[in-house]
């Protein structure tokens, strides 16, 4: 499950690396994954994915019916 956390890492990693800062590095799936301006764009489907996991999720929480 995605967190909001994990999306705010990425995205500090895209910043990071979009602006020239060098090497940014998130922990994914348990691993320390290495983004550089070469690779940016798994970055950027990285985030989508996340994106895309946490919109889903509050969508279910806001159609559940008790």
């Amino acid at each position: 499950m995605a967190t909001q956390a994990q999306l705010d890492e990425a995205k500090a990693a895209l910043h990071k690396v979009t602006t020239g800062k060098g090497v940014a590095s998130i922990q994914k799936d348990g691993r320390k994954v290495e983004y550089t301006p070469v690779n940016v764009s798994e970055l950027r489907s990285y985030i989508r994915e996340l994106e895309s996991v946490l919109a889903s999720s509050q969508r279910r929480r806001a159609f559940r019916v008790f």
